[in-house]
């Protein structure tokens, strides 16, 4: 069974492609708890004295930790934050909840603040809670000096490392690419980022300190920051140019949408999997941990209650389904497509209303009515609400509206899927056009 998810995945992604030739990526050379902390790794160096015992803070995590920073005289920090880079990078991978870091940086001094920033813009970006317009500063500020970094050691590397140098300026130059804009288009923004390969990050388009409605695009196997940084955010912007023109169309006779403003986050905040890990839930348990924090760290650092909807493809559904199942996240709406389920046996699982929980299937997607992990979001004893994406005729404007095909289809302009992802997200379900369970999938044969 494994090998034929893998081979008519891998077929799928190679024949249809996404805003382009979408190539699977080779397995990265990656381990998410010891490499990404190797890779940070920085030469050690004298440490100032100071009345905090910097030998410890390697051993610190979490509030601990950023308790003890806070405990150094402003003019040590430096000294520290350098003398202990693996402690930062322990702390992101495992970071304290988002209140607590809120809670955290609300008893931190101007200065401490000011010189965090300065020579940790790493941990400054990265750690959910804190305001998200600081975090985008620092964190093209640590992008940009990541890049410089690279760029630097080039020529003085050997073949072997000069090519893992290479190919992670190139992934670092896909995250800033990323973050461009072209006329008339939303600002965006670089709410995480993770420059160890292979690499995490997150970008929003539009402002999402203020936007009334949320969606996170939340990707499954195969998606890769060098990969598909740059396509990914260029249908989180597809997508919230849809919510805008539904905005748009819909305030007219909808008080709650009249002037309303959306933002999309192209979030790749998980090491997705390759085809020989597709067996495993370690990386879904490892994205349900990101996304639980992210989400966090928008609803802490906002009192107004955005309506947040996560729109999950694929593997990305699993980790999702994880995640609020476990209770470790809350959202308002939830879209899934392509997916392949998880221990989640029904929409009573997720303690979320049932008209608010969404699943859209393709034909030919070899993913659909799996079960692989435990459940079939597509089954009526899931209970979720069956979203149509096989194009037709927008009942409300008349457009003609085109059909998904395959586990990569959903994501085109102008497909029905991406109309219907597009009206959950600003909570109108009730214009959602429905699509009838199919009997079985058309790859039921190989399971």
């Amino acid at each position: 069974m494994l090998f034929h998810v893998a081979t008519l995945l891998a077929a799928s992604v190679a024949f249809n492609g996404m805003a382009g030739a979408l190539v699977v990526p080779e397995k990265p050379r990656f381990d998410v708890t010891q490499s990404a902390l190797d890779a940070r790794a920085a030469p050690s160096g004298t440490r100032a004295p100071s009345a905090v015992d910097a030998s410890s803070l390697p051993d610190l995590g979490g509030r601990a930790l950023l308790d003890q920073i806070s405990m150094l005289p402003v003019g040590e920090v430096e000294a520290h934050v350098r003398g202990n880079p693996l402690a930062i990078s322990k702390l992101l991978l495992h970071p304290p909840t988002a209140k607590s870091v809120y809670r955290w940086w609300a008893l931190t001094s101007d200065e401490l603040r000011q010189s965090l920033v300065d020579v940790a813009p790493e941990l400054v970006g990265n750690l959910d809670g804190l305001p998200m317009a600081l975090r985008d500063d620092a964190n093209r500020d640590f992008l940009r000096r990541s890049i410089v970094e690279v760029e630097a050691s080039l020529p003085a590397l050997g073949r072997a490392t000069k090519a893992d140098a290479e190919r992670r300026l190139h992934m670092l130059k896909e995250i800033e690419e990323a973050l461009i804009t072209t006329s008339g288009q939303p600002e965006r923004s670089l709410l995480s980022v993770d420059t160890a390969w292979p690499g995490r990050a997150a970008v929003v388009v539009g402002d999402l300190e203020t936007a009334d409605y949320v969606s996170y695009m939340v990707p499954g196997m195969f998606f890769t920051v060098d990969g598909q940084m740059v396509d990914w955010t260029v249908i989180a912007q597809d997508l919230y140019d849809e919510k805008m023109r539904w905005v748009e169309k819909l305030g007219r006779d909808d008080p709650s949408l009249r002037g309303a403003s959306v933002a999309t986050v192209s979030w790749i905040g998980y090491q997705t999997p390759g085809i020989m890990e597709i067996a495993s839930l370690d990386l879904a348990e490892d994205g349900a941990k990101f996304l639980s924090s992210s989400v966090d760290g928008v609803q802490t650092t906002r009192t107004d209650n955005p309506y947040i909807t996560l729109s999950t493809h694929s593997y990305g559904s699993t980790a999702t389904l994880m995640a609020i199942a476990d209770g470790a996240v809350k959202v308002d709406a939830l879209v899934m497509i392509g997916s392949p389920g998880s221990a989640a046996q029904s929409v009573s699982d997720l303690r979320m209303p049932s008209d608010r929980v969404f699943v859209g299937e393709a034909a030919w997607d070899p993913v659909v009515h799996s079960a692989f992990f435990g459940s079939d979001p597509g089954s009526d004893s899931f209970g979720a609400q069956h979203m149509s994406v096989d194009g037709g005729v927008d009942p409300e404007t008349g457009a003609e509206l085109s059909a998904a095909i395959g586990h990569l289809g959903y994501f085109d302009a102008g497909t029905e899927a991406m109309r219907n992802m597009a009206l959950v997200g600003l909570n109108r379900g009730d214009l959602v056009t429905g699509a009838p369970k199919p009997e079985e999938s058309l790859f039921a044969g190989l399971w």
